[in-house]
């Protein structure tokens, strides 16, 4: 209820300037909102997001200068200042804040998609080749499992079953999931809906082999990357032990 009341600038000055909800940053929202919520929900969580981006500051750095003023009016003029900068700048941080928050969300929902592909894939190639119709196949992929990539093919699957187009069930399926790998196995199979079994299993046994020579590189960057992050603490505890070394030797030098 707080959090209603407090975005309720926001809503009143996105009904009243239709251009603020058809700008680049409104854009940006509503993709990623879409990626993570699906188009059901997508629209009116990206509303609730952009609501409090632009309530928050109207708020805070409205609250900020009335204590300013205040502290200002009772003869504390550089409090006063100290109040209005502080609180500006707090909310500007805290802005920086939520948006980066559903930047990092959508990237770690990417990540999370390319890190089960190759295990998706492989099954599906398994299923093809071992003479399961592709429909079937992905259906047995998708429930198998109860992670994000699974579940973004099992609403695929509902979709089909419920005689949505391929097109528009996998095109659906390649927008949600945002990722180059899943793009590549959706057009690959859009593409060969008309192609027997062993031509569609040996494509996706190649995708499948591609897939985890992708999967060790990157498992092996993501290692020098965090060798690289544990340099910086390992220094400064060597250099923290140098000094704790050195100034009792250097003391005893002086006192010499």
């Amino acid at each position: 209820m707080g959090l209603s009341m407090f975005s309720m600038p926001g809503y009143v000055l996105l009904r009243e300037f239709d251009a603020i909800g058809k700008g680049g940053i409104h854009k940006a929202i509503i993709t990623k909102s879409n990626e993570l919520y699906g188009k059901k929900h997508g629209a009116h969580k990206a509303k609730q997001l952009l609501a409090r981006l632009i309530s928050y500051p109207i708020l805070g750095i409205a609250l900020s200068l009335t204590l300013g003023a205040l502290l200002m009016g009772a003869g504390n003029a550089s409090a006063g200042a100290g109040v209005v900068i502080v609180g500006t700048v707090l909310i500007l941080v805290l802005i920086y804040t939520m948006y980066d928050d559903l930047n990092d969300r959508v990237k770690k929902r990417r990540y999370a998609i390319s890190k089960q592909f190759p295990h998706v894939v492989s099954k599906l190639a398994l299923l093809v080749t071992s003479g399961m119709i592709m429909d079937r196949a992905w259906k047995e992929t998708a429930y198998s499992q109860e992670t994000e990539l699974y579940l973004e093919m099992r609403k695929t699957a509902e979709e089909l079953d419920n005689l949505v187009s391929p097109e528009a069930a996998y095109g659906g399926f390649i927008n949600r999931c945002n990722t180059k790998e899943t793009a590549r196995l959706a057009s690959a199979i859009m593409q060969n809906m008309s192609k027997g079994n062993a031509e569609i299993g040996i494509l996706l046994k190649n995708m499948a082999r591609e897939a985890w020579q992708d999967r060790r590189r990157s498992a092996k960057r993501d290692a020098e990357k965090a060798n690289a992050k544990l340099m910086i603490p390992t220094m400064l505890l060597f250099i923290a032990i140098l000094i704790m070394l050195m100034v009792p030797v250097a003391m005893n030098f002086s006192g010499i």
